[in-house]
């Protein structure tokens, strides 16, 4: 306790008890606060005057009360002081007012205080006022450390039913329902249209090094991923994600048709950033579309992506426009299996389809496939010359490489089936 062994307590300026004048002054004290209150912290300038000359007035009347008792005694309020001012924070936080908002106030408050007490000291009063000021900094950490539980307690809560809100939206409108009325209860806005992201997340190197938990590292995975997502959309972003993908829902203000290349070129960075700041590759499947049309764009938006896995495109956005040809290749049908049925006795030999598929997707240089082998050009040559004994079809020649690119896309769809 402050006070033992130190200077006398209850403390004195200038002959006069330090805490008899804060509460001779209270009335007067209490309007100074909140004056500077409306001044400094422009929150509270927005506020309701009932609740500005209400029950901000009293919890400013009662930390003055609760300093004073402690100017007196040396220790601390008890805990039922505090409560008051837990239970205040509590409610800014439901009124969505920022937390270093009222952080200040408080401060504020503490310093009106201070200025009050000092205004009256001499220069023989230096051990109170050395004292006096102890207590103000004691009484101010008790405070603050309340006051960010209250808070956070507070603040936790109501992220946990606006996160269940926007779960319950998802998931409405992934199957189709009538969510107007829904969201107006749950207090969301409903989007003119939602840009559809079907993800694919590979894994972070950590979630594979001894002595890391993999659980630990997926979540911090999945932590930069949200974060990332929210943090480069303007709007509410509805999405369920774990660690190895996932849906979401990103509002656009255009109506679907009125969707620009801009846009989709923004997600795409939105989805870039995400690879480069979670560390890990994204395949992301995406499509358009009004609230009602949502559950046909996420069918979509999933077979956009697979077909580009499938295809072996790089990580990265994908819109059907982007995978036409591979798209159309990969529906089921007689014609598919056919195509399919062109290549599959290559299926028994890896290396020679591998080579075929690196020939194509290094657009059929044999130099730069023996590159990304890290074989001599003629080992190339030989295998695409073995492929074509078994398959009947030479992928070095023009007509031929466009069926073998269209057979191994429909084998790849079989195999994905």
């Amino acid at each position: 306790m402050i006070g033992d062994g130190g200077s006398p307590l209850p403390l004195t300026f200038d002959g006069v008890l330090v805490h008899q004048r804060l509460n001779d002054s209270l009335p007067q004290l209490t309007g100074r606060v909140l004056d500077r209150l409306v001044d400094q912290v422009p929150v509270y300038d927005t506020m309701p005057r009932e609740q500005l000359r209400g029950e901000i007035q009293r919890v400013v009347q009662q930390c003055i009360v609760s300093f004073a008792t402690m100017l007196r005694t040396g220790r601390l309020p008890d805990e039922g002081r505090f409560l008051a001012l837990r239970q205040s924070a509590a409610k800014r936080a439901e009124e969505g007012v920022p937390v270093e908002a009222v952080l200040r106030a408080y401060h504020v408050g503490a310093q009106e205080c201070l200025r009050q007490m000092l205004g009256h000291a001499t220069a023989d009063d230096l051990d109170h006022v050395r004292t006096a000021t102890e207590l103000v900094l004691e009484f101010l950490e008790r405070m603050t450390v309340t006051v960010v539980a209250g808070y956070s307690a507070e603040r936790q809560a109501v992220l946990g039913e606006e996160q269940s809100a926007r779960q319950d939206l998802l998931r409405a409108l992934a199957e189709g329902a009538d969510v107007r009325g829904a969201a107006a209860r749950w207090g969301l806005d409903v989007a003119p249209c939602y840009l559809v992201l079907d993800l694919a997340v590979g894994a972070h190197p950590d979630e594979a090094l001894d002595g890391v938990s993999p659980v630990i590292a997926g979540k911090r995975k999945l932590r930069r991923l949200r974060i990332e997502l929210d943090r480069h959309v303007d709007g509410a972003v509805l999405s369920a994600l774990s660690g190895d993908g996932g849906l979401a829902l990103v509002p656009c203000k255009a109506a679907p048709d009125l969707v620009t290349d801009r846009d989709w070129r923004h997600l795409a960075d939105t989805v870039s950033h995400m690879c480069r700041v979670a560390g890990v590759d994204i395949m992301a499947g995406a499509a358009c579309a009004a609230p009602a049309d949502i559950p046909a764009a996420v069918t979509l938006a999933r077979e956009v992506r697979r077909v580009a896995r499938a295809a072996e495109r790089p990580p990265g956005l994908y819109r059907l426009p982007d995978v036409l040809l591979e798209y159309q290749l990969m529906r089921p049908g007689p014609a598919r299996d056919e195509l399919a049925l062109l290549v599959r006795p290559l299926t028994d030999r890896p290396e020679l389809l591998g080579t075929v598929r690196t020939y194509l997707r290094c657009g059929l240089s044999r130099r730069r496939t023996a590159q990304e082998l890290c074989v001599h050009p003629n080992t190339v040559d030989y295998r695409l010359r073995r492929a074509a004994a078994i398959t009947g079809l030479d992928v070095t020649a023009g007509p031929d490489a466009l069926r073998v690119r269209a057979a191994i896309s429909a084998l790849d769809a079989m195999e994905a089936d």
